[in-house]
């Protein structure tokens, strides 16, 4: 690399960080109802959380698990385009509400008062984020047991791959074989993932750096350049 070269990369570099505005990252659950959502935030939580509250000894993401849910979306027969669209950006966001409660929330729940709370504001979440994405705030009725299917099957192609548990599978796995990515890598794939499924139509109600059309890379280019 020549020193010209080197110094263009840093100006973009510079231009990228001054450019970009710093992650708002998920809050207060009690405020569920006006929750801000920016999904490069969730996005980089859900891949640095690891499935089953660590207890694999290869690290696995949420992100990963989600963005493997949402692909498998993709193999379903007899559906249509808009609707395996809205599907898979459904399975994508499933575990999202993990980025403001922690994975497994309710676990060992200290009482049933909390296990209450923790349904409210997880229900609450999952609406807002939802709505942040540009879908219906609930689900179809129909559209529920497909993604719990998809779900169970992903979760035990999972556990045989990475030697969770023991015994048989309580549900048939997928036929592709689960490889962990790193967080970096499973936070960048998720997050093309949602813009992709979400579109560019839909970014004044995203946040994904600055919306979810890459405008703040673009704006660092055309800076860097100059």
């Amino acid at each position: 690399m020549t020193e010209q070269e080197s110094a263009v990369k840093s100006r973009r570099r510079r231009a990228q960080a001054k450019l970009t505005p710093p992650p708002r990252w998920p809050g207060d659950p009690e405020q569920a109802e006006g929750v801000d959502v920016d999904f490069d935030a969730v996005a980089h939580v859900l891949a640095n959380t690891c499935r089953w509250g660590g207890r694999t000894r290869r690290f696995y993401s949420l992100a990963q698990h989600a963005l493997t849910a949402s692909e498998e979306i993709e193999t379903l027969e007899g559906v249509a385009d808009e609707d395996r669209r809205a599907l898979a950006l459904h399975a994508l966001l499933i575990p999202a509400r993990a980025a403001w409660l922690g994975d497994g929330e309710g676990e060992h729940p200290a009482s049933a008062r909390a296990v209450v709370r923790a349904r409210t504001h997880g229900e609450a979440i999952d609406r807002a984020v939802r709505a942040a994405a540009g879908l219906d705030p609930e689900p179809r009725e129909e559209w529920d047991e497909v993604l719990r299917f998809v779900d169970r099957m992903t979760d035990a192609a999972e556990r045989r791959d990475l030697g969770v548990g023991s015994g048989g599978f309580p549900f048939p796995p997928l036929r592709r074989t689960i490889r962990p990515l790193a967080p970096e890598a499973a936070a960048e794939r998720w997050l093309a993932r949602f813009r992709e499924l979400a579109g560019s139509s839909r970014s004044g109600g995203v946040h994904a750096g600055s919306d979810a059309t890459g405008a703040p890379a673009a704006a660092a280019e055309a800076e860097a350049s100059r």
